[in-house]
């Protein structure tokens, strides 16, 4: 990759190639906690992500042997009700950023994602997870019910399945999450940052006009009962039509030659 945007001394790391924009968490000394830090940190990356269109995927990893352990409780044990507040409301405001970020979010998962970092997993559009990698809310066990992750869990767990590790605090393995919903690939562990770059380089080469198109719409839609969610997928795909890169590529097939974005057009 190039075009790195951090020190490797820096909390959180950036490469871009070819319209990917690789972020890495960097604080493995605290297992990749989120501190307000990190949070903010991260949220300005997102922030200027957003308004780059050669931007087309963003990959979210991690250094260390954890991906990330939720919130960082030494920060959280030293405060009071006020900057808890703040704390969460700004992880919060994180979670709905990587949603509605017009480019799709993929987490690379490496060993074990817990609490709001299960959050974390939950909240990107694609998860791909190294087979040792483990999950888990464990807030429980600890006095500490994980209500914020809890959100963005049981948008990919079914109620009984989200309830259970909420409860229990039990740790669930990748086959495991696979089967529930919450990551959508499991990788052999070598093969994990390949396998992830595989799928961020395939879906990057396809029209980012489009693929912001969809993904705000796939959110939009979930919301809504199905004769609303045809009434707004129908405008839509005709709005869709009406873009350069739905011409060229309904032309591109027609002809059968691969089809020329309008991203790719000037490089």
């Amino acid at each position: 990759m190039t075009s790195a945007t951090a020190s490797e001394d820096a909390q959180l790391l950036r490469q871009d190639d070819k319209g990917v924009a690789w972020l890495t968490l960097n604080r493995p000394q605290a297992r990749n906690s989120l501190s307000l830090d990190l949070i903010a940190t991260l949220q300005a990356e997102l922030d200027q992500i957003a308004a780059t269109p050669s931007i087309r995927v963003v990959v979210l990893a991690a250094n260390g042997p954890a991906f990330c352990a939720g919130h960082d409780l030494k920060e959280v044990s030293c405060a009071d009700q006020i900057f808890h507040q703040m704390l969460f409301n700004r992880c919060s405001e994180l979670m709905l950023s990587i949603r509605r970020l017009p480019q799709p979010v993929i987490a690379c998962v490496q060993s074990l994602a817990t609490a709001a970092g299960c959050q974390l997993v939950a909240s990107c559009d694609l998860a791909v997870a190294a087979r040792s990698a483990r999950f888990a809310t464990p807030g429980v066990h600890i006095g500490l019910f994980c209500s914020t992750p809890m959100v963005a869990l049981t948008r990919n767990v079914q109620p009984k399945q989200a309830m259970q590790l909420l409860l229990t605090g039990d740790p669930i393995d990748a086959n495991t999450a696979l089967a529930y919903g919450l990551v959508s690939q499991v990788v052999e562990d070598e093969a994990l940052q390949e396998e992830t770059w595989a799928l961020a380089s395939k879906i990057a080469a396809k029209s980012g006009h489009t693929l912001r198109i969809g993904k705000e719409a796939f959110y939009q839609q979930l919301e809504m009962s199905e004769p609303d969610a045809y009434a707004l997928t129908s405008e839509v795909m005709a709005k869709n039509l009406q873009i350069d890169d739905a011409k060229e590529g309904i032309a591109a097939f027609i002809e059968k030659r691969h089809p020329v974005w309008e991203q790719d057009r000037d490089q």
